[in-house]
């Protein structure tokens, strides 16, 4: 499951204008959405992602991608630095 690489990422970057950021510096290997999430809300996420060409995985819910990343609250998205 995509929580794994979350798990076992050195770097990984957590929210959704936070990802956007990451992935115009193009240091960015994976990006992983959240089944639950705002499609408004993510929208430029996924659109960046199509623009550099890297790979966007959907995850459980926010809540378990939020906890996998080691916070508190829901993360409707997470990069993964190379």
């Amino acid at each position: 499951m995509s929580y794994d690489k979350v798990l076992q990422a050195r770097n990984i970057i957590v929210g959704t204008k936070q990802t956007v950021k990451a992935l115009k510096s193009g240091t960015i290997s994976e990006v992983l959405i959240a089944e639950d999430a705002d499609h408004r809300a993510v929208e430029k996420v996924i659109n960046a992602a199509l623009e550099y060409k890297v790979p966007v995985t959907r995850a459980g819910s926010m809540k378990s991608l939020g906890k996998a990343c080691g916070i508190d609250v829901g993360a409707a998205a997470v990069a993964i630095s190379i």
